[in-house]
């Protein structure tokens, strides 16, 4: 390879969703997807766009890179099912990345120790703790150290150990319960495109791909819908 990767990102685990391009560690261009309910409508025109942007066509794609979840279960599947058809498409890498990891990658420095929160709904969240080996800095990969896993939240907050940072769109709406505790900053609650290749780049130099056929999002429990279902 004479140039450096070509990535497309696709994050599409909350609200609000984002599309990227990247060439090596560079993000060269940004789409928002303002709605979950709008993602699959929008999501196609923004790849089109940024190819058209950035002079690319699928075939030029070294690696399709894809948050995986935890998340919304309707944004993750649109995600991942668009990821899979572009890498397949345009013969190249797929990378599916866990969401949490790239929401830890985005606390500050002095945070060593970070538990990542989303909504599980039912006052229920999902959690995974992080630690930051040695004396890496913001923007060095932390280290999983709890299986992900739904617990209460008011039974997570009650064992959360002093000096445990906080991060993850479960924040919202438990500010308050959390306003005495270590918090990073709204801003990076959610994964950004830029810590996403971070992740996916160095699995891609790793020689590490996934496999275009077994690659499901992150899921602890059926959805609403699929619970709905089974009854």
């Amino acid at each position: 390879m004479t140039h450096e990767p070509r990535f497309l990102i696709l994050e599409t685990s909350g609200r609000v969703g984002e599309v990227a391009v990247a060439e090596g560690a560079r993000v060269c261009g940004v789409r928002r997807l303002e709605e979950a309910r709008r993602h699959a409508r929008d999501l196609a025109p923004a790849v089109r766009d940024l190819f058209a942007q950035a002079g690319w066509t699928a075939r030029t794609l070294d690696a399709v890179i894809v948050s995986r979840g935890p998340g919304s279960y309707t944004g993750l599947r649109v995600g991942i099912m668009s990821a899979k058809t572009l890498a397949y498409a345009a013969g190249c890498t797929l990378l599916a990345i866990d969401t949490f990891a790239a929401i830890a990658l985005q606390a500050p420095a002095e945070a060593r120790t970070i538990d990542v929160l989303a909504d599980a709904q039912q006052n229920r969240v999902y959690v995974e703790r992080f630690a930051r080996a040695g004396d890496a800095g913001a923007g060095d990969a932390l280290a999983s150290i709890t299986p992900l896993s739904i617990r209460p939240f008011d039974d997570w907050l009650r064992g959360l150990e002093e000096g445990t940072w906080v991060s993850g769109p479960g924040i919202r709406g438990h500010e308050e319960a959390l306003r005495r505790r270590q918090v990073v900053p709204a801003d990076d609650w959610d994964p950004r495109a830029e810590s996403l290749v971070h992740l996916g780049r160095a699995r891609f130099l790793r020689g590490e791909k996934d496999d275009l056929w077994s690659v499901e999002p992150l899921y602890l429990r059926p959805s609403a819908a699929e619970t709905q279902w089974q009854k």
